[in-house]
């Protein structure tokens, strides 16, 4: 049938990969998935996702084959390594590859000619901006790096969980956009975090902020949804290694470039404070520890 939704594939199954998969599946799509920690697949196969063997059988199936993983390193091994996406497809033009996760752009280039030439697939970089909560309510912010054919292909997909979808230009953009959106929210937590000390040092109810400053300058999306979570910590929503990874690779891209980065060179060293103390898989919003609970 030439309406049939494609077939699509998840590799990623973590704290976005699972609620993405889940909004995909809602929206009557076939989805194969895997991930290295099978306990984690068991809200989406519950949901009618279909286990594969590994990466490979994963591509094989789909016509569409999505990524939401770690880091650059897992990307390349996923889609290049034994049992990896390349193995799975041999020479496929007619399948196609997003990679949702946040790696540096110039990879992310060398990445896609690479599977262009050695499977014929094109490539999209989709990093998403959102969390967990926008993962679930399919309201993320989608930055992609493609072609606009395949951005055709892709957009009805990325609309499953994404409310806003921008194509920003080739190969790499979709990344580059990420770093600049890492930018403004990696240093917007370490202010929030900052700003909620100095108010509890100095005896005002901390709790109160965030509706204070609703429709001021100081308001923010991170300030609505994080700075209550800083006060009482709920749910894992996010790690503080993965936001140290993005802000490395801002201060590499922004080295490269010439580009001055003074905030975010302070930001990362308080983010790298945890990791150095053992605490790299907390969740972000433990920056709040970093300057201490005295006042409370």
């Amino acid at each position: 049938m030439a309406n049939a939704k494609p077939i699509l594939g998840f590799i990623g199954i973590g704290l976005m990969g699972s609620p993405m998969t889940v909004r995909l599946l809602d929206a009557g799509y076939e989805v194969h998935v895997w991930n290295r920690s099978k306990e984690k697949l068991a809200a989406v196969l519950e949901k009618g996702a279909k286990e594969a063997a590994n990466v490979a059988a994963v591509a094989k199936a789909a016509d569409i084959v999505i990524l939401c993983v770690t880091d650059v390193k897992a990307v390349e091994h996923v889609v290049f390594g034994p049992e990896g996406v390349v193995e799975g497809t041999g020479r496929a033009p007619d399948k196609l590859l997003l990679d949702c996760s946040s790696i540096p752009p110039d990879r992310t280039q060398v990445f896609a000619q690479r599977l262009r030439d050695e499977t014929g697939m094109g490539w999209i970089d989709a990093p998403v901006s959102g969390g967990v909560p926008g993962a679930q309510a399919g309201t993320l912010a989608v930055y992609c790096g493609g072609s606009e054919a395949d951005m055709a292909r892709a957009r009805p997909v990325f609309e499953c969980f994404g409310a806003n979808v921008t194509h920003m230009g080739p190969n790499g953009a979709g990344q580059m956009t990420k770093l600049c959106s890492q930018l403004i929210v990696g240093t917007n937590m370490v202010t929030i975090a900052e700003a909620i000390s100095l108010g509890r040092r100095n005896g005002i109810d901390v709790e109160k902020l965030p509706a204070a400053f609703k429709g001021g300058f100081a308001d923010s999306i991170p300030l609505q949804v994080f700075g209550p979570m800083m006060i009482h910590p709920g749910p894992k929503i996010g790690e503080i290694s993965t936001m140290l990874k993005d802000l490395d690779t801002v201060t590499a891209a922004a080295r490269k470039s010439g580009s001055p980065v003074p905030v975010v060179s302070t930001a990362a060293e308080i983010y790298r404070y945890f990791v150095s103390h053992g605490r790299a898989y907390d969740d972000i919003v433990k920056l709040a520890d970093y300057y201490g609970r005295e006042g409370k």
